[in-house]
C-alpha cells in the first residue's frame, strides 16, 4: 500500500466539485481558536510568580491554576467530539469559543485564588470542546493531499503554541507589570475569542445532515469521564500529593477503562458507543494514537524542565526563559508546513525521520549543558533546539494525518477527542516522569540545576526512542500488508 493511499489518497473530481469555497477561510478561524487554547498550557506557567504577588495565592491553589486546565481540558475531549459528530461541529466550536471568552474574561477579574482556580476549570473545559471540532472539521472539509497541508497547519499551530507560551507570557507580564501583567494572559484571548465566534458562523459551513441517534452514550461518557480524571489527577498533582498512595488512583483508572471497554462492546450491539472501538483495529488509527501518546510524554516535558532550568537554576527572566524555547517554535512550525505537504508521498517513515531528528537535537541539547553549563546556555543549545522543532513539525502534524486518515468523516470528532485525549494523557505522564526525575536529582545534588536538567532530558529521550520504535513497527507491518485501503 502507498503512503498516499494510507493517509487518504488524492482528491476525485467530486470531492473537488464539493470542496467548499469558505474552507480555507474556516481552517483559519479553526486554527486561531486552537492556538488559544493549546497556548494557555504552557503561558500560565512563567505568569505564576505574578500571580502569586497578586492574589497572594497559596503553592496549592497556584498548582490547581495549571493543572485544573489540563485536568478538564483532558476530560471533555471524547463526548465534546461526539456531540460535534451529532449535532454539528460549527455549533459545537462556537460554544466552546463563547464559553472560553468568557472564563477567560473571569479569570483576568479574579478577585482571588479560588475564583481563578474555578475560572482555569471552565477554561479546560472550553478548550476540551473546541479542540476535537477542529480535527473534525479538517476531516470533514479537505481531501487527499489539501487534507495533508490542512493537517500541517495544525501541526504547526499545536507546535507553536507549546513552544511560545513561555516567550508571549513573558512579554505580557513585561508589559502589564509585575503585580497585575498575569491578567493580561487571560485578557488578550477575549477579543480574539468574539472575533472568532463571529467569523466561525461567517464561514464554517452548517452540517448538511443530523445523523439521527439514540443517545450520547451516557455511562460510556460516565466510565470514561471517572478513568481520565483517576489516571490524570495524581499525574498532575505529582509534586503536590507526597506518598505512594496515590498512585493506586491510576489503577484503579486503568481497571475502569476496561469497564468501559467491556460497556462499549456491549452498547455496540445495540446503539451508537461514544467510542468506536473498531477504529483500533485499524493499524493507523491505533499505532498512530500511541505514537501521539507517547511523542507527547516527552515533547511537552521539555519545555517543563528547560524553563525551570533557565529561571529557577539560572535566574533568568520569564522573558528571557521563554526566548529560549523559540528555535524549537520556529523550527517546528516550518517543518510542520512542510510535513504536511509531504505525507501524502512519504507516509509512516517521514514520522520516523522526524523522531530521529528530535532525538539527535536532544542528546546534542545535553551535549551543550555539559559543555557550556552558565548563564550562555541558551545560545549554546538554540541550534540543537532548532533541529529538535525541525523533527518535531516532521512527527505531529503528519502523525495526526496519518492517524486520521481512514477514519469516516462521521466519527471525525470523536476520533480526533480520543487521540487528543491520548496526547493529554501522554502530557501529563511525561511531565509527571520528567519532572520527578528532575526534582529528585536537585534534591540530590544539593541544587545542581544543569545536572537536574540533563538526567531529566535522558528520560526524555528515552520517550523519543519508544516512539521511534513504534513507529518502526508499523513501517514494517505496512510492508508486509500492502492491501489495506482508506475510508473517505
Amino acid at each position: 500500500m502507498s503512503a498516499g493511499a494510507r493517509q487518504g489518497g488524492t482528491s476525485t473530481t467530486r470531492d473537488d466539485q464539493a470542496a467548499d469555497p469558505r474552507r480555507w477561510k474556516a481552517l483559519s478561524v479553526c486554527l486561531v481558536a486552537g492556538f488559544m487554547t493549546l497556548l494557555d498550557v504552557s503561558i500560565v506557567n512563567v505568569a505564576l510568580p505574578s500571580i502569586r504577588t497578586g492574589l497572594e495565592a497559596p503553592q496549592s491553589d497556584l498548582q490547581w491554576v495549571v493543572s485544573g486546565y489540563a485536568l478538564t481540558f483532558g476530560l471533555v475531549l471524547v463526548p465534546a467530539g461526539r456531540f460535534g459528530d451529532m449535532y454539528g461541529r460549527r455549533n459545537a466550536f462556537a460554544f466552546g469559543v463563547a464559553l472560553f471568552t468568557l472564563s477567560s474574561a473571569a479569570a483576568g477579574i479574579a478577585q482571588n485564588s479560588t475564583w481563578l482556580v474555578v475560572a482555569r476549570l471552565v477554561q479546560g473545559i472550553a478548550g476540551g470542546l473546541i479542540n476535537p471540532q477542529v480535527s473534525g472539521l479538517i476531516q470533514q472539509l479537505f481531501r487527499g493531499a489539501e487534507r495533508g497541508k490542512a493537517f500541517g497547519l495544525l501541526g504547526a499551530t499545536i507546535g507553536i503554541s507549546t513552544a511560545i507560551g513561555p516567550m508571549l507570557g513573558g512579554v505580557i507580564i513585561r508589559l502589564g507589570g509585575e503585580q497585575d501583567g498575569w491578567r493580561y494572559v487571560f485578557d488578550v484571548n477575549v477579543p480574539i475569542g468574539v472575533l472568532a465566534i463571529v467569523l466561525a458562523y461567517r464561514y464554517i459551513p452548517k452540517p448538511a445532515e443530523k445523523r439521527p441517534r439514540k443517545s450520547m452514550d451516557p455511562v460510556g461518557v460516565l466510565l470514561l469521564g471517572i478513568g481520565v480524571v483517576l489516571i490524570l489527577l495524581p499525574l498532575v498533582e505529582s509534586q503536590e500529593w507526597h506518598g505512594t498512595v496515590k498512585w493506586l488512583l491510576p489503577a484503579a483508572g486503568v481497571a475502569v477503562l476496561g469497564v468501559f471497554v467491556a460497556w462499549e462492546r456491549r452498547y455496540a450491539r445495540r446503539g451508537e458507543p461514544v467510542v468506536d472501538l473498531a477504529l483500533f483495529r485499524r493499524r493507523s488509527y491505533g499505532l498512530g494514537a500511541l505514537i501521539a501518546a507517547l511523542y507527547f510524554a516527552g515533547f511537552t516535558a521539555i519545555f517543563f524542565i528547560l524553563t525551570l532550568y533557565l529561571q529557577e537554576g539560572l535566574h533568568y527572566s520569564p522573558l528571557a526563559a521563554g526566548l529560549a524555547s523559540t528555535p524549537f517554535a520556529a523550527g517546528s512550525a516550518a517543518a510542520s508546513v512542510f510535513g504536511g505537504r509531504i505525507v501524502t508521498r512519504l507516509g509512516r517513515p517521514l514520522v520516523a525521520v522526524g523522531l530521529v531528528l528530535v532525538g539527535v537535537g536532544l542528546i546534542a541539547v545535553e551535549i551543550a549543558v555539559r559543555l557550556v553549563p552558565g548563564q550562555h546556555v541558551a545560545w549554546a543549545i538554540a541550534v540543537p533546539l532548532l533541529v529538535a522543532g525541525v523533527g518535531s513539525g516532521l512527527v505531529i502534524s503528519p502523525n495526526q494525518t496519518l492517524t486520521l486518515s481512514e477514519v469516516p468523516v462521521a466519527h471525525a470528532g470523536s476520533a480526533g477527542g480520543v487521540l487528543q485525549t491520548g496526547q493529554r494523557i501522554g502530557t501529563a505522564v511525561g511531565i509527571a516522569v520528567v519532572g520527578s526525575a528532575f526534582f529528585t536529582q536537585v534534591a540530590s545534588s544539593h541544587g545542581d540545576y544543569a545536572t537536574a536538567f540533563r538526567h531529566a532530558l535522558y528520560v526524555t529521550i528515552g520517550f523519543v526512542v519508544v516512539t521511534l520504535a513504534v513507529a518502526f513497527a508499523d513501517i514494517l507491518a505496512d510492508r508486509r500488508s500492502p492491501g489495506e485501503r482508506p475510508v473517505h
